[in-house]
């Protein structure tokens, strides 16, 4: 495992943050379109399998943003996905993604025992406290009443109830959100699913600690980056448990440090301003102010990560200098074109982030 401040560790992990949405994680009319369709992400779970990634993850998203692009317009749905990719590839893992208010545990119990199954002990589930009321309110399923501290009480007694399902062989439980009478969920699986979750607030880091085996944490610049990773870290530790750290990033790669450059500057050029407003919105900022933080640098907004541009070395160099510098145990890579870019960062990056002495893994 990284330290923070240390030098990456030889299990860094490397994975792919597939483009389940229509348009992928760009949102420009003059970036790449990836395709929301299962033949796409296929394609891309399995480049990055071949080229040796570690893992394929794909987030829960049920209402898109509208604008030009029509931004994640056209979605799949995560786990029923994971389970085809699971079949598609035989070792990365295979992390799928879960809102509490949507699914009750005793149902995601079920499925991601299916889905461990399926993968051969490969699965993960991405544990999130949904937010985005218009994504629900459409279903009828947003409970307004809810504060974001009471979702967290939820999805910590969620939690709780799903990993008992796991474990018992018969479920007894009354509690605030959920109640079972002598709720069997059999077979258990024989490995527990891997369990991830997001989230900077206080209540999110603790749960993260409390339950999780893999934390994806963001942060205004690398110094925050690094703080978080401590902090989520210690969290754990005082809970007599580990916990692996994660974080996203943007690949623009090309020849040269400057055609790359040129690259993004040109997918910035197209940024959906519409889209990334009607995201903000959704994120709970009033119009006003999501217009007026779009609008004061469009052309890196339209990218919803941080990102390196380069040649396969700078983006090497620039990779290892992150998760150095952060501690962090693992990266979840996003591309312009996911076929691509994602052969290309195999063929000429990923050799540098992993010595051919050190062998598939």
């Amino acid at each position: 495992m990284s330290e923070p401040g240390g030098t990456p560790a030889a299990d860094t992990e490397y994975g792919i943050f597939l483009p389940i949405g229509s348009g992928g994680w760009i949102v420009s009319e003059t970036a790449p379109h990836p395709e929301a369709t299962y033949a796409y992400n296929r394609r891309a779970a399995v480049l990055a399998e071949q080229y040796g990634l570690d893992f394929i993850m794909s987030m829960g998203k049920w209402r898109g943003y509208d604008g030009a692009t029509d931004h994640w317009g056209r979605t799949l749905e995560s786990i029923t996905m994971m389970a085809g990719l699971a079949e598609a590839t035989e070792r990365v893992k295979v992390w799928s993604t879960v809102h509490t208010n949507l699914f009750h545990p005793a149902i995601a119990a079920k499925m991601f025992t299916t889905l461990q199954e399926i993968a051969g002990g490969r699965a993960g589930m991405n544990i999130v406290v949904g937010a985005y009321a218009k994504e629900f309110a459409q279903m009828g399923l947003w409970d307004d009443t809810l504060s974001h501290a009471d979702r967290y009480r939820w999805t910590e007694e969620w939690t709780s109830v799903l990993e008992r399902l796991w474990s018992e062989q018969a479920v007894d439980h009354d509690g605030e959100y959920f109640h079972l009478d002598d709720c069997r969920s059999l077979p258990h699986p024989a490995t527990r699913p891997t369990l991830i979750a997001a989230g900077r607030s206080e209540a999110g880091l603790d749960f993260q600690a409390r339950h999780c085996d893999g934390s994806f944490l963001t942060a205004q610049d690398l110094p925050g980056l690094r703080t978080a990773c401590q902090d989520v870290k210690l969290r754990a530790e005082k809970q007599g448990r580990s916990i692996r750290t994660y974080s996203m990033l943007t690949v623009v790669l090309a020849d040269t440090d400057e055609e790359a450059e040129a690259r993004r500057l040109e997918y910035g050029r197209g940024a959906d301003v519409e889209a990334l407003v009607n995201m903000k919105v959704a994120w709970g900022l009033p119009p006003d102010r999501a217009l007026s933080l779009t609008a004061e640098r469009p052309e890196d907004e339209a990218f919803q990560t941080p990102f390196v541009t380069g040649a396969p070395h700078t983006v090497a160099e620039r990779i290892r200098e992150i998760v150095e510098f952060a501690g962090l145990d693992g990266l979840m890579l996003i591309f312009p074109d996911y076929h691509a870019d994602l052969a290309d960062f195999g063929e000429r990056v990923m050799p540098l982030l992993r010595p051919a002495a050190e062998g598939d893994r």
